[in-house]
């Protein structure tokens, strides 16, 4: 399933995302030297609808066509045919930034194996850093994720953004797995084709392959704004899903993703509620607890928060929405905190 190459395909750094079916043959690992040997690993259209990666890889690439880069790098090309259709992930597909990792009872398909190869190869090579470069569909800022809140981390994290979100849920990412062998971070670049996201991860791509080292002292308090997820909210499959469609069972108000990042006071109106639909949300903490009740409720047919609540990735996208989530709930981590 996986192809290994030492040498950078033809064409690789002309074609757009939806074209690359037609110089590599899948998922694709390759390797080119560099005057540092422990290489950056930089992973990219995970999902297939989110290009920004390999413009910002081809962005570098090109200013290095005829010249050693500063660091070895290994770029892994992840869902190509996804990609091919402009998807996040083929229906029946798994998703690609789900299956880094699996638990006892996980049934262990052909996608976990592959990516626990690309692991294991990294692992031997002596990764440096790890980046895996993203879009959203929803109004976000740019921002930088982490699965740990290691100084080297969050050094690797603030230079591409001041805000970092710290999570552990889902299971299964990329940079959780790639967090017990180096620095790992997760570019959100705001939305595919949106203004300076893929300039902005270029530049911090070459940052990184110019790094000799991680500093060793704190991130400063006001080089950094930290956030914790604390739940993820999904729609029910049995619920009918629209954005401005009030014949469906739950009906989100046009401008949802505007709330992304603010501080939602309680009793916000998200959208509207069919009667008779018991339970239009479902809520889980990191702990997997429901917590639909205690953030949110519906009121005489509007869907309301019941607490203070900061969302992160609402979208528009009823696709993305049903694939992955509606959003990611968040609360500020203070610097001593014991999360």
């Amino acid at each position: 399933m996986l192809t290994e190459l030492d040498y950078l395909p033809e064409k690789f750094l002309q074609v757009e995302a939806s074209e690359l079916h037609t110089i590599l043959r899948g998922p694709t690992l390759i390797h080119l030297p560099g005057r540092r040997d422990a290489p950056l690993f930089v992973s990219i259209l995970l999902h297939g609808n989110e290009d920004t990666g390999l413009k910002a890889m081809q962005a570098v690439l090109k200013k290095y066509q005829n010249q050693l880069l500063p660091r070895a790098l290994s770029l892994y090309v992840g869902n190509i045919e996804a990609a091919r259709a402009g998807m996040r992930r083929l229906e029946g597909q798994l998703d690609y930034n789900r299956v880094w990792s699996f638990d006892a009872d996980s049934v262990i398909t052909a996608e976990h194996r592959m990516m626990q190869t690309v692991i294991s190869i990294m692992a031997q090579r002596g990764v440096f850093a790890s980046i895996d470069i993203h879009n959203n569909t929803g109004l976000n800022p740019h921002y930088a994720c982490v699965n740990r809140l290691d100084d080297a981390f969050l050094h690797l994290a603030t230079m591409f953004s001041r805000i970092v979100v710290y999570f552990t849920e889902p299971k299964g990412v990329q940079s959780g797995a790639f967090a017990q062998l180096c620095p790992a971070v997760t570019l959100e670049c705001g939305k595919p084709g949106g203004i300076g996201g893929a300039e902005h991860a270029a530049s911090f791509v070459e940052g990184a392959l110019h790094l000799s080292a991680f500093p060793t002292h704190p991130v400063a308090n006001h080089d950094l704004e930290l956030f914790h997820t604390v739940a993820i909210v999904t729609v029910p499959n049995t619920v009918s899903l629209s954005v401005g469609d009030i014949s469906t069972d739950l009906c989100l108000i046009d401008n949802i993703d505007y709330y992304n990042f603010r501080l939602l006071e309680p009793g916000t109106r998200l959208g509207v509620v069919a009667f008779g639909c018991k339970r239009p949300l479902q809520v889980r903490n990191d702990a997997g607890n429901d917590m639909s009740d205690h953030y949110f409720e519906n009121r005489e047919g509007n869907l309301l928060t019941k607490q203070q609540v900061m969302p992160a990735m609402l979208t528009r996208d009823i696709r993305i929405i049903r694939q992955d989530c509606l959003c990611y709930l968040m609360e500020r981590l203070e610097r001593n905190s014991s999360a």
